[in-house]
């Protein structure tokens, strides 16, 4: 299944530019309170600003976009710590994970996020993952780093299995990072997937079309019987699920070709 390129009008253009301009002055103002939080709690505060001060950052910034969020759990309870994954193909993503606020979760980033200062100073103060996506081997010895310190404080991951939003077909190849971690943390996978997303603001731009993007959250994948023979048989069947919520055939998509 293909999508059509979204036509965006002059108000929707207008929309996008201020919502930038209001991200990074709430950035801004709240920095030194995270700051202070942090210091005066020696960084046991960590999560509750990720929990909190996330979605008090980017709600405004959706209701600049016209774009209305809702959470849909398909569960009762979810167990934590977990490994997180969610589909992974919009700017808004971001937006979207950070309005979730969920429990004592770190996200696994790109590098080049760290070159904003205000993401660099909030992000590595409150233990963020930052890796060099193209280059494997560097991921993975920042993430086998990390590791110690997730088990340790009980934190869980959130990862985008496809890597980049720039992927081949609606649901990418996914990478196997995230689920050797999870076999490795001995954790479960909670499955995340971002409705509508992609449909008001593919790709690349800043620019979106007013709507709804739902958060469905399903139950988690237990991964105790998890081996290195059969985890891309795993793989594979976890990301047949994003296929069918996504409404797509593998036939329309490009092939798995995990990495």
């Amino acid at each position: 299944m293909g999508s059509k390129k979204n036509k965006f009008t002059a108000l929707d253009k207008i929309r996008g530019v201020l919502s930038i301009f209001v991200f990074f002055i709430l950035l801004l103002f709240f920095t030194p309170f995270i700051l202070l939080l942090l210091i005066v709690s020696f960084g046991r505060l960590s999560s509750f600003v990720v929990e909190n001060i996330g979605p008090l950052i980017s709600k405004p910034v959706m209701a600049v976009l016209g774009i209305k969020f809702k959470v849909k759990k398909h569960a009762d309870s979810f167990p934590s710590p977990a490994i997180y994954i969610i589909n992974h193909n919009s700017t808004l993503d971001v937006l979207t994970i950070l309005a979730l606020g969920l429990p004592r979760v770190r996200f696994v980033a790109k590098w080049e996020f760290q070159y904003n200062p205000l993401f660099f100073i909030v992000g590595r103060l409150t233990g963020q993952v930052f890796i060099r996506r193209e280059k494997t081997d560097k991921a993975i010895a920042t993430l086998q780093k990390a590791m110690k310190r997730i088990k340790r404080d009980r934190l869980s991951l959130m990862f985008a299995p496809e890597g980049s939003r720039n992927h081949p077909g609606i649901i990418g190849p996914f990478k196997k990072g995230p689920f050797r971690m999870a076999q490795q943390l001995e954790y479960p996978i909670v499955p995340i997937y971002f409705e509508g997303n992609r449909q008001l603001s593919e790709g690349a731009t800043f620019y979106t079309k007013p709507g709804t993007c739902t958060a469905h959250i399903y139950p988690a994948i237990d991964t105790s019987d998890w081996t290195t023979e059969n985890l891309t048989e795993h793989i594979n069947e976890v990301r047949n699920r994003y296929l069918d919520w996504a409404k797509v055939h593998e036939s329309s998509n490009k092939k798995v070709n995990n990495s």
